[in-house]
């Protein structure tokens, strides 16, 4: 026995074989290798550099099968955890990966928990300088936080996971904010210089926004973990944060494997994912704490930094419809035609209004930008940017702008750039549609006149229509799901039609019905004056003089005064708006079939876009780009080096440039002579050289001399 143990425990494994196959007959030679590495393990901690390479083979014998002692082995993971974290600095490169990779090995035989791991991986992350090991460690955390929630949510895991997370972005907050236009000079040292430099910080980020784009995480505390990132002194850690928000890092490649990757959304495909705008706690406490970090940080904050600020401020404006009044004083400064990144601070702005932003704040700002952009001293460009942010921000807010300034951009529609012209003709279409009473008679176009002349108004800001008592065509999803119920849907039409069809019979007698029975339940007074309205439009005032106010033909009811009581008595889900939205689609398209005119075509576009944008998802089309300012742009003139880089690109691929004359059926190449060029020349260029009119010219004392040589030389060439 005595042999058989020197031999086993010589060969480590053929010991750990032998063991996981008989745990129980080896437990003796397990003890003596245990003892061996608890006295290495104290030397070790004393001088890392010696027995290094046994010590790392004990460790690796001792995680293979410490699942077959864990009495024994209870205190081995936190020996290791502890030498990683007490004394990584001192530790060879070597021993740092055995390490680490023996305590993911425990992790996947069970013998610690997930918590236990991460607690030991988190801290390594920033202060690791291997590439490897630090792609390693972080695919390893999550790889474990997905599988711990691939079947169902793993609350208790998240919630410890994002209060690590959370603690590691706050325990630098409290440091001095230098900026970025000080990227040479160091804020000085600290008890914890991860804290100071942000590592820390910046890779609780970095995770927090992976776990939330594989969508592991999809609820509101991830968000509030890279929100307070947005405030943290360290720059690096604020841009990364703000880009997460503003989705600029959406397309980055990922860390895992494509095929893991597909497995997880394999089964979470069906988990809605709200914008993480959406999902702040508090947006107006937020945005005004970015507001503040913008403006008293301002001298420190680098031009493209502030700009990230400005927008991602802008977002959650628009998105939250928050009044911050303060940063539209503050942006009026950066409104020049000169100002860098100019395009970006425009969408900014525009992005940041919405329809309860007070006027009385805009109205300063939209005169500034027509002030600056737009003026004969500005090249078109120029002009055509400064048109397109006033339209902007008069869309989503049209009490901005004044009578007078209105007339004037307008003017600018008869401009002999194009893209000038196409931004002053959607800037007059917009007021066209939001407020025709600011334009002149002659700009506001028949369907505004006549909208005018009924007596359509806009309402001013801060007015509301009458309260709402009812949801638009909320009477169809009442009807239809008392149908249901009834069990109608199941009965065959008459005319073959399929079930979802013969639902609406009711509603096809009803519409086609409309114009027949429009005296008994709508009756017009000023009958006598029919004919001089149906004269001066085409069919938008024949229907309205037909159709109840405030419906469509297709929604029509034959009690008028009913109210559904649907939106009382049942909770309606996301679903029922979806069909809500395709009974009115139908209800739509059957007015149309049956004689409606273009004021049914129009509400049938309107309903198809919306559902369209259902679709899509909440956030798509909400934000605009540069484009959307700059409009139009004729495409630049190339310099030399593009158009030499034209050439040189036409050239590819083609025989060199010359003619091939002379050089085809000779050995060596080379072009023809003066004597073979000369026998091919024209009669007429022969006649009119200088040699033949020099020869009708000479004297005859001159002709005599040219003989007399011409003779000498064939003297000389006969002998």
């Amino acid at each position: 026995m005595g042999g058989r143990g020197v031999l086993l425990t010589s060969n480590l494994p053929q010991l750990q074989n032998l063991i996981k196959r008989d745990p129980a007959a080896y437990k003796e030679e397990f003890l003596q290798q245990w003892n061996h590495y608890d006295s290495i393990r104290q030397i070790f901690q004393i001088n890392p550099d010696e027995q290094a390479q046994h010590f790392r083979e004990l460790v690796s014998f001792i995680s293979q099968v410490a699942q077959c002692y864990p009495k024994e082995t209870k205190d081995f993971p936190s020996h290791l955890s502890t030498l990683l974290l007490e004394n990584y600095g001192t530790l060879m490169p070597d021993t740092r990966k055995t390490l680490v990779q023996n305590l993911v090995m425990l992790r996947n035989k069970d013998v610690i928990t997930s918590i236990e791991l991460l607690k030991s991986l988190f801290p390594l992350l920033p202060r690791t300088t291997s590439s490897n090991l630090r792609a390693f460690i972080c695919k390893t955390i999550l790889s474990d936080i997905r599988t711990a929630n691939l079947r169902t949510k793993n609350h208790k895991l998240n919630r410890a996971v994002q209060a690590m997370l959370f603690t590691m972005v706050e325990r630098g907050m409290d440091a001095e904010v230098v900026g970025d236009k000080g990227r040479l000079r160091s804020a000085g040292p600290t008890s914890d210089k991860t804290a100071n430099n942000g590592e820390e910080a910046m890779w609780a980020v970095i995770l927090t926004k992976e776990l939330w784009r594989k969508r592991i995480w999809t609820d509101a505390k991830p968000v509030s973990i890279v929100a307070l990132g947005c405030f943290h002194p360290v720059m690096k850690v604020q841009s990364a944060s703000i880009h997460f928000f503003l989705g600029s890092d959406d397309e980055k490649e990922d860390i895992d494997d494509e095929e893991d990757e597909k497995k997880y959304n394999k089964n979470t495909s069906t988990t809605p994912n709200f914008p993480a705008l959406q999902l702040l706690n508090d947006p107006q406490t937020f945005s005004e704490k970015l507001y503040d970090n913008l403006s008293r940080y301002d001298k420190r904050f680098s031009l493209e930094h502030k700009i990230l600020i400005m927008q991602l401020l802008s977002r959650v404006m628009g998105a939250h419809k928050l009044c911050v009044l303060s940063f539209y004083t503050y942006i009026v400064k950066y409104l020049a035609y000169h100002q860098l990144r100019v395009p970006s601070i425009l969408v900014a702005l525009a992005q940041s209004v919405h329809d309860l932003t007070p006027p009385d704040a805009l109205t300063p700002v939209v005169q500034k930008l027509a002030a600056e952009f737009v003026h004969p001293g500005v090249g078109s460009e120029v002009i055509a940017a400064g048109i397109n942010s006033i339209r902007e921000v008069c869309r989503r807010q049209p009490w901005a702008m004044e009578e007078d300034l209105l007339g004037d951009l307008v003017e600018y529609r008869r401009s002999r750039d194009k893209a000038v012209t196409a931004a002053a003709r959607g800037l007059l279409q917009l007021y066209r549609e939001v407020n025709p009473g600011m334009l002149k008679r002659r700009e506001r176009g028949k369907d505004a006149s006549i909208s005018m002349s009924k007596g359509g108004q806009p309402l001013p800001f801060g007015h509301s229509a009458d309260a709402a008592v009812d949801i638009e065509g909320l009477m169809l999803l009442e009807d239809h799901l008392q149908k249901l119920r009834e069990g109608e849907m199941s009965d065959a039409d008459n005319n073959g039609e399929d079930d979802e069809a013969a639902a609406w019979e009711g509603w096809d007698v009803e519409t086609d019905s409309d114009s027949e029975s429009e005296s008994e339940g709508w009756i017009d007074v000023d009958s006598e004056g029919d004919d001089n309205v149906e004269v001066s439009d085409s069919e938008d005032e024949r229907e309205s003089a037909h159709k109840p106010p405030g419906g469509t033909e297709s929604e029509t009811d034959p009690n008028p005064n009913r109210i559904s009581t649907l939106a009382t008595t049942k909770i309606l889900t996301p679903a029922d708006f979806a069909l809500l939205n395709d009974l009115r689609i139908q209800a739509a398209t059957k007015a149309i079939e049956s004689g409606g005119g273009s004021r049914a075509k129009r509400k049938l576009t309107t309903l198809e876009a919306n559902k369209k944008a259902m679709q899509a998802g909440p956030s798509d089309g909400t934000f605009i780009s540069e484009n959307d300012i700059l409009g139009p742009r004729k495409k630049a003139k190339a310099d030399y080096a593009e158009r030499i880089a034209s050439i040189e690109k036409g050239r590819e691929g083609r025989e060199k440039y010359g003619s091939l004359k002379g050089k085809k059926n000779k050995e060596s190449p080379s072009s023809s002579t003066n004597r073979e060029k000369a026998r091919n020349k024209p009669i007429m260029m022969i006649l009119s050289s200088g040699a033949v009119r020099g020869k009708k010219k000479a004297s005859l004392r001159e002709k005599q001399q040219k003989l007399r040589a011409h003779i000498e030389r064939a003297k000389k060439s006969y002998h």
